[in-house]
């Protein structure tokens, strides 16, 4: 397997994965996809008392190693997981403000959790996806990568919109990235997510900053900020304790990377099945790097996808760029000061449009694949499943907490395997 595709040049309509458009356009449209990873990635280490610019540093590094692990085959991009939040604060006592003492801990478990999660890969890749695709068909796949939009739901209308006015700008905001995807053409419509931050962004600040109606942008922080800076980087730490608790996460990532590979696939409509093995070593092995390094936990992200469901472009050439533009983004702190600067709604009414979108693509698999509703097996899956995700329905055991995705895939599964057995 080479390590680059053979990227054939593509200038309109749908972008495939070994396809790609001209670089000049692929440098905009990576930058797109790292906008819309932002401030996900910047917020989970930010609950867990982490260096934001290493995140975003260890994300570029993560997805290119993702990149080479699968051949440059699969189109995603590597970012923070929420996934180890609970776990991480479990494990170091973390009080909620400032850096992390007791980073260390939390990193060594992280590292335990890359491992567990490469051996799984290298399961998949030595006896295949058969058994997967067994316990995984459309109706469970569809309502997982649904439940990963769903779940993230209450984030951006719930955590991101403290005002009255913050609401309302929010509903400017997802109106502007509708209105680039509906009414514009070409390139601006590809770069929907981008121009619509940048259109509601300018709004937002005619509308505070000048008329005075909500907080204002504050710019200080990007003028003080310097251009180029190291991160703090950190060592871990081998608790046995905190290991045990952080690294069954990898059941969580294993869940999340299987139910964006299924979207991707039915998107691209190409069978990225017999990659699925390469993206769970190239996730696992990128979270050890990231753990080593002191950045946290990473998993393919359901934002990027979200992308590129409604640019129709899945050229991973995109993510290499997307990866190179983070790496330098993560040695300047002035970007992340610049990002950071964004509004709150802004961000919250972009997030609305994309798990939006996540949501939807899981609804698109079901079409695809004509799920049989009627089927009592397939409507009791679905239906639980869809409800235990955007509920959040959480089960703890010990120390360790399964949360909404989790207790979504993993029921949805359980739940085929103990009903669709039943010949009818």
């Amino acid at each position: 397997m080479s390590l680059f595709p053979q990227w054939r040049e593509k200038t309109e309509g749908v972008v495939a994965p070994d396809e790609r458009l001209p670089w000049p356009q692929t440098v905009a449209m990576g930058l797109q996809h790292v906008v819309a990873m932002f401030g996900a990635t910047v917020l989970a280490p930010l609950l867990m008392g982490f260096d934001p610019n290493v995140a975003i540093l260890m994300s570029g590094i993560g997805t290119l190693i993702f990149f080479f692990v699968v051949g440059g085959r699969v189109p995603s991009y590597l970012g923070s997981s929420f996934a180890f939040i609970g776990v991480v604060i479990a494990a170091t006592g973390y009080a909620g403000q400032g850096a992390n003492a007791n980073i260390g801990v939390a990193l060594g478990g992280i590292i335990a959790c890359g491992v567990l999660y490469t051996l799984i890969g290298l399961a998949v890749m030595a006896t295949g996806t058969g058994w997967i695709e067994r316990f995984m068909p459309p109706v469970v796949t569809g309502s997982v990568v649904a439940v990963i939009g769903l779940n993230l739901a209450a984030v951006p209308v719930k955590n991101m919109a403290p005002t009255p006015f913050d609401a309302w700008m929010q509903a400017v905001t997802f109106l502007a990235v509708g209105a680039v995807a509906v009414f514009t053409r070409g390139m601006v419509q590809r770069l929907l997510i981008l121009v619509g931050l940048i259109v509601a962004s300018i709004l937002y600040a005619v509308l505070t900053n000048g008329l005075g109606l909500g907080k204002p942008i504050d710019l200080s922080g990007i003028a003080s900020a310097p251009w180029f800076g190291l991160p703090r980087f950190a060592s871990p730490v081998f608790d046995a304790s905190a290991m045990l608790l952080i690294a069954p996460v990898a059941l969580i990532l294993v869940a999340e990377n299987l139910g964006h590979i299924k979207a991707v696939s039915a998107m691209t409509g190409r069978d990225l099945n017999p990659m699925m093995g390469r993206a769970f070593v190239g996730d696992g092995l990128a979270t050890i790097v990231s753990g080593a390094s002191g950045g946290t936990g990473v998993t393919t992200y359901a934002e990027n996808i979200g992308v590129m469901a409604a640019t129709r472009i899945y050229s991973t050439a995109i993510f290499v760029v997307a990866a190179l533009i983070a790496i330098l983004l993560g040695f300047s702190p002035k970007f992340g000061a610049l990002i950071q600067a964004v509004p709150l709604a802004v961000m919250g009414g972009v997030s609305i449009v994309v798990f939006g979108l996540i949501a939807v693509a899981g609804a698109k698999i079901w079409v695809d694949n004509r799920v049989d509703f009627s089927d009592n097996t397939n409507l009791i899956v679905a239906a639980i499943t869809l409800i235990l995700g955007t509920g959040d329905f959480t089960l703890k055991i010990g120390g360790f907490a399964l949360g909404g995705i989790g207790t979504a895939t993993f029921g949805a599964i359980l739940l085929y395997a103990l009903l669709g057995g039943r010949k009818r």
